[in-house]
């Protein structure tokens, strides 16, 4: 997910988006390449490699526990969590494009995922039925912006983790960057839907491998590619408040059952 708003946020937006990606390897290999990733991984944010493991230990996860992939896109982060730690894995999206992608990575993984067309703030699933959730780089998207931490705290088991990362600006309130970005706070939106063990940290490693990729991507001579010309319209966005903006990650423990229920 990008660091500033794309045009539109529609699903059919981004159905075209990830069929773009899927006609050219291009632009993952960049992304790839400035992050760390291995080429199986599909990513459709910033985390780096060394994060997932900053992630994986957040989590908690045990053998034979749901793993909800919130916003999931391709799901190549949640497929790499879920394998490392023995977990089942539910994805989530409104690109019924991008799932259709994250089903084929799971089954050339040798899994049997389950991948779900829903909403930040609806997913559709059953109350506790996850016992972690992740939502990398896209809870800025959910409208109102409460209306997803709300949704994890409900699907999560009564002990269950979460794991969000995201970009928070500078000072908050800066009009110089988008709505979506300019209050984003996962300390405040995590207490305020119940949870608890509430901690969340910059990682300035991670800031600074995504500047060098939106240096790369920005300078790029996209051709008629669509998916690298995406990738370089980001980049340039992205480049235009960078330094306003710093990067967070968040964890926190889903509040007991009784918490849950006043939800």
């Amino acid at each position: 997910m990008p660091v500033t708003d794309r045009p539109s946020l529609t699903a059919g937006y981004f159905d075209s988006w990830y069929a773009d990606m899927a006609r050219s390897s291009a632009k993952d290999e960049i992304m790839a390449r400035h992050l760390g990733l291995p080429p199986s991984l599909l990513a459709t944010n910033t985390v780096p490699w060394q994060g997932i493991g900053e992630v994986v230990d957040a989590l908690q996860l045990s053998p034979g526990d749901t793993l909800l992939d919130l916003a999931c896109g391709r799901a190549g982060y949640g497929l790499e969590i879920a394998a490392r730690t023995g977990a089942a894995l539910i994805g989530v999206d409104f690109s019924a494009q991008a799932l259709r992608q994250a089903g084929r990575q799971s089954r050339r993984r040798g899994r049997a995922d389950t991948f779900v067309v829903g909403d930040l703030s609806a997913t559709g699933l059953a109350t506790g039925c996850v016992q972690s959730a992740v939502c990398l780089d896209s809870i800025q998207f959910a409208n109102p912006a409460g209306a997803a931490y709300r949704e994890l705290a409900r699907v999560l088991a009564p002990g269950g983790r979460v794991v969000l990362t995201c970009w928070e600006p500078v000072e908050r309130g800066d009009d110089r960057l988008t709505p979506r970005l300019r209050w984003v706070d996962l300390s405040a939106g995590l207490t305020a839907a119940g949870f608890v063990d509430v901690a969340a940290e910059s990682r300035p490693d991670w800031h600074d491998l995504e500047r060098s990729l939106w240096q790369e991507a920005a300078a790029l001579e996209p051709g008629d590619d669509p998916a690298l010309g995406s990738l370089r319209d980001e980049g340039v966005r992205s480049l235009a408040t960078f330094d306003l903006l710093t990067r967070v990650m968040a964890s926190a423990t889903a509040p007991a059952a009784a918490a849950q229920g006043r939800q």
